[in-house]
């Protein structure tokens, strides 16, 4: 196993419940991370708790992009990884990608593979579909990416943009490939962000925003696109 450093890059807002678990399990691993959390302007108390719990703490505008490239700056580990607050953390994990990097050494880095916490079809639906785009090189943020420190600053890091943050940096990621998928412990993340949305609406939605992406709509027009079809599908 590697014993090369890992800085843990967490954005979050409105956090403080999941972030405070999320923090104690990464510190109880033996490998014992720089952890770093960054905050897009909290009301609750996402702040302290991470100061209280020996967290780094950054604030920033709010926007996963800038708050992850934020993080990612002030970070001194070899390795960075990017965590969302919401995910249900296993144990081992972290040892886990070392190893999985230390055993591919020309890997710019990876993800793990992602399980979610719903009981619908619908999420094992998703959970195969993720392994599906992770074999074709597609993967995101709430699967856990992680990079070379080295490789992060060559290919240009996360770019400050509010939507498809994570898409834009794997694919300049998997450019470089091979890189690699942890299979065991996997990541368990919320299916909070799917409740009230019709799977259909979901999956289109998921198809227009990478389409338009790749047809060169602006990232700030994206982020409004796609918030506009969340607040629709709520209210249905």
């Amino acid at each position: 196993m590697s014993d090369t450093a890992v800085s843990v890059v967490i954005p979050v807002l409105n956090e403080a419940s999941r972030l405070r678990d999320l923090i104690a399990a990464l510190i109880e691993e033996p490998e014992r991370p720089e952890i770093i959390v960054v905050d897009g302007g909290s009301t609750d108390d996402s702040r302290s708790v991470a100061n209280a719990m020996g967290a780094r703490v950054l604030a920033t505008a709010r926007g996963r992009g800038q708050q992850l490239a934020a993080g990612a700056a002030a970070a001194q580990g070899d390795i960075l990884w990017f965590l969302h607050a919401d995910l249900l953390y296993p144990r081992g994990a972290l040892g886990a990608m070392q190893s999985a990097l230390a055993d591919s050494p020309a890997a710019p880095g990876g993800n793990f593979q992602l399980l979610f916490d719903g009981n619908r079809r619908f999420d094992r639906w998703l959970e195969r579909f993720y392994r599906w785009i992770r074999s074709h090189g597609l993967y995101y943020g709430d699967s856990g990416i992680f990079i070379r420190s080295f490789w992060y600053r060559r290919l240009g890091g996360y770019r400050p943009i509010p939507v498809m943050e994570d898409y834009d940096l794997v694919r300049r990621m998997e450019a470089e490939g091979p890189t690699v998928c942890v299979k065991s412990p996997p990541l368990v993340t919320s299916s909070r962000r799917f409740r009230g949305r019709h799977p259909v609406a979901i999956f289109l939605g998921w198809v227009r925003i990478h389409l338009l992406f790749h047809l060169g709509v602006s990232a700030k027009r994206l982020a409004r696109i796609y918030d506009n079809e969340r607040r629709r599908e709520n209210r249905a």
